[in-house]
């Protein structure tokens, strides 16, 4: 599975910086990053717990499975959850770009751009989750690689306008470099881990004060998670574009101008 060419090894992905790149960047402009992350986490969990229950949702009740509806529901929510993750990555990308080169955050530019590429992005998330798992039945290892083939689908979608071209772009822009895109992404995967076991922990004990105090914990957890992930998805393309093609961060950010 090793694809690296000699040229390539010349130009590193360099792992280490975009890492310290997407803290310094949520930290930076932390409330910017939570609340364009949280609301849509916010309507997801809605979303989800009328479909399968609050309970379900907060993690204080298993998913039923036992019928045709619960099922159903199960499905739908899973949906609603790639749209949420769609509308997510459409705005962290473009804030991303704006942060790292200073400039100012321009939220009405993000949410149209965003919005146009949620749904591409929701059904080829569904794609793309669909055969990691397949690839994790066998091995962990063979998961991450797929994982890092479309890793960087969503942003390639809302910088470009590929629609769905998007999980071919970012299979072509990865190739080569997978093998550090995959510890990127160790990295940051057990950072989620760790945030969202903490927030499930503490929504699941705070559950008798509320339904709505654990729904609003687990959609800030939820907003710091996926906006660090996001970030990090977002710097991952734009190193590609950089080594692969000469394209600079500001030129990538010129499309929302």
């Amino acid at each position: 599975m090793s694809d690296i060419s000699v040229d390539q090894r010349r130009a590193p992905l360099g792992a280490g910086t975009i890492i310290a790149d997407s803290f310094a960047i949520l930290m930076s402009k932390f409330p910017a990053v939570v609340i364009m992350a949280f609301v849509p986490a916010v309507i997801g969990l809605i979303i989800s717990g009328l479909l399968t229950g609050w309970n379900v949702v907060i993690g204080t009740a298993a998913p039923d499975f036992g019928s045709t509806g619960s099922a159903v529901a199960s499905i739908l929510s899973f949906l609603v959850d790639m749209v949420v993750y769609g509308v997510t990555a459409g705005l962290l990308a473009q804030l991303a770009y704006d942060a790292k080169l200073g400039r100012p955050l321009r939220f009405n530019h993000y949410i149209a751009r965003a919005l146009s590429a949620a749904i591409p992005i929701a059904i080829l998330g569904i794609v793309a989750t669909l055969l990691t798992a397949l690839a994790s039945v066998a091995l962990i290892i063979p998961g991450l690689w797929v994982m890092a083939v479309f890793s960087v689908m969503a942003p390639a979608v809302v910088i470009e306008g590929i629609g769905f071209g998007g999980l071919g772009r970012s299979a072509s822009l990865t190739k080569g470099y997978r093998w550090p895109i995959i510890g990127t992404l160790i990295v940051f995967l057990i950072l989620l881990m760790v945030i969202g076991i903490a927030g499930g922990v503490v929504a699941a004990f705070v559950a008798d004060i509320g339904v709505l105090v654990s729904m609003v914990i687990l959609a800030i957890v939820t907003a710091v998670a996926g906006g660090l992930f996001g970030i990090a998805v977002a710097l991952v393309y734009a190193r590609l574009r950089e080594i692969k093609e000469g394209v600079s961060v500001d030129q990538i950010a010129s499309v929302f101008d």
